[in-house]
């Protein structure tokens, strides 16, 4: 499919609101809506208004899901935007509408905040037990992260979005408090096992029992071993 927009006029429902509503001028044309500057606006205009941002943010959540899904299923390469939008019950064009071809779908379905916490406020021998329950929390609360999991272990893009990741927004939190600077990088990469292998495990294959323990079980198996990869002075 070529990666060049379509044209999207007249085929999807915003495409009428905008047409039913005043332009730069103020005029509309609509029997019910007066065309001089500043009149009322009618109630059901109101309602439009405030509902077409609504509309709008669930077709661009719909979109984003059914993107995560389908490059996880097919990879980058594979994954086409008319796939994509028939997963969500869209017309391409408006794929291309919001997100412009695919690279630009990918960024904004690949986009992650992890939230880091700041470990050099927090008392030295409860880091590792706060690294794990943050990021329990922020695989519960945000799908984005599970559906770059499923992504980043079939296709290369997703796994290199991933390593992205940790390379700007966890390596640096976890060198702040590392003893032996120079071996920062490579506990980062121990714990970033620790820390992906449990969400692997727990959110995107269900193994049992991992799916089955509460935060604070889960926190009190790992945090010893992230703590030691955290803070340890020797191996």
């Amino acid at each position: 499919m070529a990666e060049h927009a379509p044209s999207a006029a007249g085929s999807a429902p915003e495409d009428a609101l905008a047409a039913a509503l005043p332009g730069p001028s103020g005029a509309s044309g609509h029997p019910d809506r007066p065309d001089r500057p500043g009149a009322p606006v009618a109630p059901a205009a109101d309602a439009a208004r405030t509902a077409r941002p609504r509309r709008s943010d669930a077709t661009r959540a719909a979109i984003l899901a059914a993107a995560r899904d389908r490059f996880a299923a097919d990879g980058y390469e594979r994954a086409t935007i008319r796939a994509i939008a028939g997963d969500a019950g869209i017309d391409p064009s408006m794929v291309m509408r919001y997100y412009g071809n695919k690279a630009g779908l990918f960024a904004a379905a690949s986009t992650i905040e992890v939230h880091a916490p700041d470990l050099t406020h927090v008392p030295r021998e409860e880091a590792g037990a706060r690294l794990v329950r943050h990021f329990l929390e922020r695989w519960e609360h945000d799908e984005t992260l599970t559906g770059m999991m499923r992504v980043g272990v079939t296709n290369e893009a997703g796994a290199e979005r991933m390593r992205g990741v940790f390379a700007e927004q966890i390596n640096p939190v976890l060198a702040a408090v590392c003893p032996v600077p120079e071996e920062a990088q490579a506990r980062a990469g121990l714990i970033a096992s620790q820390i992906l292998g449990m969400a692997l495990c727990r959110y995107v294959l269900h193994l049992q029992p991992t799916v089955d323990l509460s935060h604070d079980e889960l926190v009190a198996w790992m945090a010893p071993t992230v703590q030691r990869y955290l803070t340890a002075e020797h191996p």
